[in-house]
């Protein structure tokens, strides 16, 4: 095991007790025995255990009565029941009151060994996920954002300065995929706004000629179909906060109307002759350019900078590279429950590939690539073989640097089984990669198939072995036109 572990052993048979003691100080582990119930409670109350050996059968305090005693224990260890009896009644009744697994005498070592290490892994991942959750919540008590990186902790701090504000607008900004919607969400549940309505308005995904309807509302009779009065987003939003999503697709008609807002906190319906008064806190965001939008003609300057007081831009996931491993830790221990697994850990080769790639698609991606991980794999481990494509095409080359600069004979590496990618024609070469990033490397080959195909985008992906919107997404991430 790479961990070691903190581990009781609670048995009145000096011969077993000794001679599993041995066997775990042989893994490196810290090991404690005693021969009565009484004493394993002691200890329990005293210090903290990873793992419980608890015999059913002891004098005076029975298994049973300290497995009692030890689901009143914070942070409760791992028990495993030490049985000499096969009755099936028996061990029922330990798995019911707590135990995780038994072990009949008499004992075959390496099942002893690879069921604790298995149950120590899952305890570890476990215990990681608290320990990260705990972290974030201690420094930023309602914020959902998990990351540690300095990026995201400015993040965090200008957070909690906007939601101390009473009504301060905020303008997030920041690829597709890096949770903008969750720092909106955080904004709201931080200040003293949280008990009221968040409302969510993707200014993209209505249609131009309904969004000031559903923004402003309308009188009866304002259009053919206006049968009933009807109340907008805003005014129901009342004492709350609006996150206008993808703000930038919004036309610029119904853009003063927002500015008004902004300034004077009323507004009136469609078809409406009277201001209606609202308080409430406009969150916008976009993942596009509004300063270039702005040159083009397609944004009002004077609402970019009423938005903007506060100004939050999210880093790309590739630009937060130490945060990748606690977010994808954190997505595959929700996976496990949502599809009912026991996935204990991500491995080292599988890791290297999720740090060493671009991930164009952000947090949103990584998280569906552990999900997908997560429906692939079928047992304790995400292997790379369980990664796509995308990240699979990184995986000789990472593997081959990680060999050469440990130097050591290694385990031999597993690479994948897919077909290599379709040669391109000769073109200029590349320049010498010792000096370049795996990134660059891939911003060059991808230049390099698209001026071979001339800017043929779908005989491009396919040369590559990935989707055309992952290709655009590269496109994007790399400041490709």
């Amino acid at each position: 095991m790479s961990k070691t572990a903190k581990i009781l052993i609670v048995e009145d048979d000096n011969n077993i007790s000794f001679g599993l003691k041995k066997l775990f100080e042989r893994g490196g582990h810290d090991v404690e025995t005693v021969d009565t119930g009484e004493h394993g409670v002691d200890f329990l109350q005293k210090d903290v255990f990873d793992v419980v050996l608890l015999d059913i059968n002891l004098p005076k305090m029975n298994g049973f009565e300290v497995l009692e005693k030890i689901n009143e224990i914070e942070p409760m260890p791992i028990v495993f029941m030490i049985t000499a009896q096969h009755d099936t009644p028996e061990i029922v009744k330990a798995m019911r009151a707590g135990a995780y697994d038994y072990f009949p005498k008499p004992f075959d070592n390496h099942v002893v060994i690879q069921k604790v290490n298995k149950a120590l892994d899952g305890l570890h991942l476990k215990r990681e996920v608290i320990a990260l959750k705990r972290q974030q919540q201690e420094k930023f008590p309602t914020n959902m954002l998990i990351g540690t990186s300095p990026q995201m902790l400015h993040v965090k701090e200008l957070i909690d300065a906007i939601a101390n504000t009473p009504r301060t607008p905020a303008l997030i900004q920041g690829e597709s995929g890096t949770g903008k919607e969750l720092v909106a969400e955080a904004i709201h549940k931080s200040g003293l706004r949280a008990e009221k309505e968040l409302v969510t308005v993707n200014c993209s995904a209505i249609p131009d000629q309904l969004l000031e309807s559903e923004l402003f509302g309308h009188e009866k009779g304002a259009f053919t179909d206006a049968k009933t009065l009807k109340k907008g987003i805003f005014e129901l939003a009342n004492g709350g906060t609006i996150f206008l999503d993808e703000i930038s697709s919004m036309k610029m008609a119904l853009q003063p109307k927002i500015l008004r807002v902004l300034e004077t906190q009323s507004f009136r319906r469609i078809g409406g002759t009277q201001d209606i008064k609202v308080d409430v806190r406009v969150v916008a965001a976009s993942n596009q350019n509004l300063e270039r939008m702005i040159a083009e003609g397609e944004f009002r300057e004077d609402l970019l900078y009423r938005l903007k007081v506060i100004p939050i831009d999210l880093p790309p996931l590739r630009d937060r590279r130490g945060d990748i491993l606690s977010l994808a830790k954190i997505f595959l221990v929700a996976k496990n429950k949502e599809f009912n697994k026991n996935i204990l850990k991500i491995s080292s080769e599988a890791e290297q590939l999720l740090l060493t790639y671009g991930w164009p698609g952000n947090v949103r991606e990584l998280r569906n690539v552990i999900e997908r991980a997560a429906i692939l794999c079928r047992g304790t481990a995400i292997l790379p073989e369980h990664l796509p494509m995308e990240l699979k095409g990184n995986y000789k080359s990472v593997a081959f640097s990680a060999k050469a600069v440990s130097g050591a004979q290694s385990e031999p590496v597993i690479e994948p089984s897919v077909p290599a990618p379709t040669a391109p024609p000769a073109g200029p070469s590349l320049p010498k990669t010792g000096d370049m990033s795996l990134q660059e490397m891939e911003r060059i080959h991808i230049i390099q198939v698209l001026e071979q195909n001339g800017g043929n985008k779908s005989k491009a992906a396919r040369i590559l072995q990935i989707s055309r919107s992952t290709l655009r997404e590269k496109l994007k991430a790399y400041g490709i036109a």
